[in-house]
């Protein structure tokens, strides 16, 4: 069993990279806050990291039970007519989406 000391120094260490992996992108994005490559992620990274969800979702899905792909396919249009609907509210939007979801699988 290492030493006290030695695990106290390890803490300190692990903390210490990760409070600052953590508050280095808050800090420069301060000084890039008027950046136009900040202002395009701003826009399209949601949308990206959305995109690579849904199909990694999809892909899992159709590969498990391939008779499910019309109602992910369902699921997937009532999620994008929920956010433009409703104000692009992301909660909302992929809660109703997968709740039609689930309970197309579980109905049919």
């Amino acid at each position: 069993m290492p030493s006290s000391s030695y695990l106290v120094a390890v803490l300190a260490i692990v903390f210490t990279i990760t409070f600052a992996l953590r508050a280095v992108p808050f800090a420069l994005l301060r000084t890039l806050h008027s950046s136009a490559v900040v202002r395009n992620l701003a826009v399209w990274m949601p949308v990206g990291i959305l995109a690579i969800l849904a199909a990694t979702a999809l892909h899992g899905t159709v590969s498990a039970e391939p008779r499910a792909m019309p109602y992910a396919l369902l699921a997937v249009a009532v999620t994008a007519g929920v956010h433009l609907a409703f104000g692009r509210r992301t909660i909302l939007s992929v809660g109703i989406g997968t709740a039609v979801y689930v309970v197309l699988v579980n109905a049919f």
